[in-house]
């Protein structure tokens, strides 16, 4: 069971606010800032059952607010459904209680989205590779949310090369978050590795990362949405390194 403390308490407050603002002012990066931060301070696979309900409550949030959903829905029903395989394959990973193994993947994800966001042109995959690709790239997906608890690598990048709108790309950002949020959950329920008190926690962390989301939504009518995302890769790829490093030495 892990240990409520006051202190640790706070810190999972503070870590669901600054994820909810970030997502606030990005449209993304609220599992990947609370795994991040989280993953550091106690282990991965309890971090991962305390995103759960932020995670699926703003990402619903986002989801339905589009326009598009049934078309999105239809479109994208190849990658959920591999999503939804990978994640219950990867999860073995997760659940088995290697720290060093896990924490070190988590670095992995981190560091290799947040370079790519950084230093990659930006890809376009043609219309008629997507069919053959989606159901790959929700493989691939899957498998490292149900190892590491982060769901942005490569769906986020292969999402942003299909040429969406602006409000076509949100919503469909928020149809793969929430069914690798919801995945994530009934794989960890598989494994048996999801703990009521858990879960009680993470429905206490609605409140800061909504509260983060509101803050983000100020914030990005007064801040550059493209200068905080940059600065927001940076510290990425600074923790995943820091993670690596840790898990090796």
């Amino acid at each position: 069971m892990m240990d409520h403390s006051i202190w640790l308490v706070a810190a999972i407050s503070a870590t669901f606010f600054v994820a909810g603002m970030v997502k606030g002012v990005t449209g993304m990066g609220l599992p990947t800032v609370a795994m991040g931060v989280l993953g550091a301070l106690i282990s991965p696979l309890t971090a991962a059952s305390l995103l759960i309900v932020p995670s699926f409550v703003t990402n619903v949030w986002q989801l339905l607010a589009g326009p598009r959903f049934g078309a999105l829905a239809r479109r994208f029903l190849l990658l959920a459904l591999a999503v939804i395989v990978g994640t219950f394959a990867g999860s073995y990973f997760l659940a088995a209680g290697d720290t060093l193994v896990t924490t070190a993947a988590l670095g992995a994800a981190l560091v290799v989205y947040a370079g790519h966001a950084l230093l990659a042109r930006q890809l376009r995959v043609p219309a008629r590779l997507e069919p053959l690709l989606s159901p790959i790239i929700g493989l691939m997906t899957g498998v490292l949310t149900g190892a590491t608890g982060v769901f942005v690598v490569p769906a986020v990048p292969y999402l942003q090369a299909l040429g969406l709108e602006k409000e076509e790309l949100i919503q469909a950002l928020g149809l793969s978050f929430t069914i690798s949020t919801v995945a994530l959950a009934g794989a960890l329920a598989w494994q048996g590795a999801f703990r009521i008190d858990n879960l009680a926690l993470s429905v206490l962390a609605i409140v800061p990362a909504l509260a983060g989301m509101w803050a983000g939504q100020i914030v990005r009518n007064r801040v550059s949405p493209a200068t905080f995302r940059r600065w927001f890769l940076i510290c990425l790829l600074v923790l995943g390194a820091e993670m690596i490093i840790k898990a090796a030495f």
